[in-house]
């Protein structure tokens, strides 16, 4: 059996920061409902690379970083869920995802 190539944390950590920085950029930049709704994922995904990357290379004996992995992709799933509810009601209401235009119609 052949070991793993040994990769550095520090690729993982730029792979993360560039997941986070392009979600950051899409929940502050898009109109769309669900493009923000993907940018939070995909930040929410840049976690999960730093926690399951810093438990790797701290020795790997315990299994905090892959907990707490599975609980942020519980939590994302959820959210996810909840959060398209929340859109389909507003677009039965409004008739569009624009979070501009819904801000406008509120009341």
């Amino acid at each position: 059996m052949t070991s793993a190539p040994f990769i550095p944390i520090q690729s993982y950590l730029v792979v993360s920061v560039l997941l986070f920085a392009i979600g950051l950029v899409g929940v502050f930049t898009r109109r769309n409902a669900i493009a923000v709704l993907l940018g939070i994922e995909l930040m929410l995904n840049a976690a999960n690379i730093n926690f399951v990357a810093f438990w790797r290379y701290s020795g790997g004996a315990q299994m905090e970083g892959q907990v707490f992995t599975v609980v942020i992709i519980t939590v994302a799933a959820a959210e996810a869920a909840i959060a398209l509810a929340i859109i389909l009601n507003v677009y039965r209401r409004f008739r569009t995802v624009n979070v501009d235009q819904i801000n406008l119609m509120k009341g």
